[in-house]
């Protein structure tokens, strides 16, 4: 089996994001997406929270996997889970600036690939922090997240 992890924050899970492992989905036979909780940020949803709404959002999506970011290097978690790739959304240049060297080091670490998918055209300009921005200035993020997750927005 070929299983690729898909890790993040997912503070909300956005349509950009949805695209991607939709997109990995089609490449590899599972796609496990790691919901990681960085102690340097300040969440917007719970750990639990933010993974229900992505088993939500997938539950059906056959080879989708959903799971908490076991904390450590991902490269050691993808080792352990027997993952080919790790698979990363770009937007930009300075996501890819960002994304690389860590790539580099992941290979470097335990021989688990990088896959790259470019973002999806018309939402390269959607991120979780963007989106929260506009939805608590009152905006309307219908076109930027999945139902689930804007009925979760609006119960804030």
């Amino acid at each position: 089996m070929r299983r690729a992890i898909c890790p993040g924050s997912f503070d909300p899970l956005h349509l950009g994001h949805c695209a991607v492992i939709h997109r990995a989905a089609r490449l590899f036979d599972e796609v496990v997406v790691a919901v990681s909780t960085n102690p340097n940020k300040t969440h917007r949803f719970s750990e639990a929270e933010r993974i229900e709404l992505v088993l939500e959002v997938f539950a059906d999506e056959p080879g989708v996997v959903v799971e908490p970011l076991e904390s450590g290097l991902i490269a050691d978690y993808a080792s352990h889970r027997e993952a080919v790739a790790l698979v990363k959304g770009l937007r930009n240049g300075a996501d890819y600036d960002y994304e690389l060297p860590m790539a580099t080091m992941n290979r470097s670490l335990t021989g688990v690939e990088t896959v790259f998918l470019p973002g999806e055209p018309s939402l390269l300009h959607v991120s979780s922090s963007l989106v929260m921005e506009v939805a608590a200035l009152g905006g309307d993020v219908t076109s930027f997240v999945p139902p689930q997750v804007l009925h979760a927005i609006r119960s804030r």
